[in-house]
């Protein structure tokens, strides 16, 4: 179809809805309904046509591949946690803090073992840091930052083993193929890390008020400090509680699904063709050797905890519960998918090109995607809906213009990361609050305080960025 205005509708419909709801699934659904009837202009047709795009989503092999991704990795994260690896790994560290300086570092020491989920990380270092934050005197909002910048602004830039790699992959993918630009969807994601530039700023705002102490707002006591907030994510907590830790239980996996990983995408790159290391790398299909290397990991994990004795009941229970954990974020996936199908049936593609690509400068495109992606990250707290949103747009508008096309990528990964990382609706936010017992409003504005620092020096670097590539 030649691209018209209302190719827009869907994505001009999702936005004010998921600011104004505060979630995202909602302005999904209605944006692909919206899409459906301007297709068929009926409403038997538009319904029929919306259920299609979801059935032909799901029916996709790379889209299965994510989801089922996402859904295993889910499962690995539901055995760890139930025979206790993580929370025994970090009961061993939590016993060597005796001093300040010990206590910041233990943070950033647990990384390589928490990286997965930032969920994960909190709901594990969070209590730790709580039972011994008053021996130390510090307080208590700047050590939940420091536990924040740990999560999200670290997971985001690591190019495998997270939950967020095959989720990040596909919107990229999906966005290309929107555009017909024939590039490995991977490839194009690991060039766009680099330019992931609030998540680069926050870590090194993070480090340096780790390492040297710095004072980034002074703190005050506030009425409602010491507010519990047990909103989110008390079941778990009150669950890990009483599983027994085993740092082995966590070793094992990890050591298993980092290097399995690697192998995979030796191997798959291999048998396309590829000769070196390198090669290998670039030309393995990332989503499928990500997937092997997990099914694997999970079969050998499994086998491995039986072994140690661990109950296969209470196995197999947690694998479904951790899988299902990701239910949420594999079905906007699935609907990011459907609205991407339906706008680019509308000619989205073709009309962005035309219209917003004859005005706006391609230098300027970065800058422009990470300051609308990240208002609108703010109001709905969630990175990956942000992505799903804007991925389809930003790539739209760097082909159309000439924009740099890793650059945008990373723009648009920025922008998601500020949202969810400073948002009060954000999962990270919300239950660092809980944990540290902290008034969540109060939490929230220390946060966005240090994070719209680190907001201004990332759109200043896109609007420099290109000038000086140019």
């Amino acid at each position: 179809m030649e691209g018209t205005w209302w190719s827009l509708l869907p994505f001009l419909l999702i936005i004010p809805l998921a600011i104004w709801l505060k979630e995202i699934l909602p302005g999904l659904i209605a944006g692909l309904l919206v899409g459906a009837f301007c297709l068929e202009r009926s409403l038997v047709g538009g319904i029929e046509r919306a259920l299609s795009a979801i059935v032909h989503s799901l029916s996709d092999v790379e889209h299965m591949k994510v989801a089922a991704f996402l859904y295993l990795f889910g499962s690995l994260i539901g055995m760890m946690q139930i025979t206790g690896g993580i929370k025994g790994f970090v009961e061993k560290l939590s016993g060597r803090i005796r001093t300040k300086r010990r206590l910041l570092l233990f943070v950033w020491l647990t990384v390589p073992v928490t990286f997965f989920m930032p969920m994960f990380r909190i709901m594990l270092l969070g209590p730790v840091m709580k039972a011994v934050l008053r021996q130390f005197r510090i307080d208590r909002r700047r050590m939940a930052y420091i536990i924040d910048v740990s999560t999200e602004p670290i997971i985001v830039l690591l190019p495998a083993a997270t939950a967020f790699v095959g989720f990040m992959t596909s919107v990229v993918a999906a966005a290309l193929a929107q555009n017909d630009i024939h590039e490995p969807a991977y490839g194009v994601f690991l060039r766009s890390l680099p330019y992931n530039l609030f998540a680069i700023i926050a870590l090194i705002i993070g480090l340096l008020t780790t390492m040297l102490n710095i004072r980034i707002g002074k703190p005050r006591a506030k009425k409602g400090e010491e507010k519990t907030n047990e909103l989110h994510g008390l079941g778990l907590r009150k669950e890990l509680s009483l599983v027994t830790g085993e740092p082995l239980h966590l070793f094992v996996p990890l050591a298993l699904l980092l290097g399995l990983t690697f192998a995979f995408f030796a191997y798959d790159g291999r048998r396309r063709g590829a000769h070196g290391w390198l090669e290998a790398f670039s030309q393995a299909d990332a989503t499928w050797a990500m997937l092997l290397a997990l099914f694997v990991t999970l079969l050998l994990s499994m086998g491995f905890y039986v072994w140690r004795r661990q109950s296969l009941s209470e196995l197999i229970y947690h694998f479904f519960a951790g899988g299902n954990e990701l239910m949420a974020p594999i079905g906007m996936l699935v609907l990011v998918w459907a609205v991407s199908a339906v706008a680019g049936e509308l000619g989205f593609t073709a009309y962005v090109a035309s219209t917003f690509g004859t005005w706006l400068p391609g230098t300027f495109v970065p800058a422009a995607v990470f300051l609308a992606g990240s208002f609108l990250a703010y109001f709905i707290g969630s990175s990956w809906g942000t992505w799903g949103i804007f991925m389809p747009l930003g790539v739209t508008l760097a082909h159309a213009t000439g924009a740099p096309l890793e650059m945008t990528v990373g723009a648009v990964f920025a922008s998601g990361t500020f949202g969810a990382f400073a948002s009060p609706l954000g999962d990270t936010t919300i239950t660092t609050a809980a944990i540290m017992d902290m008034d969540l409003m109060n939490y929230a504005k220390y946060k966005l305080r240090i994070s719209l620092i680190g907001a201004g020096l990332s759109l200043a670097g896109y609007v420099l960025l290109p000038l000086w590539a140019g």
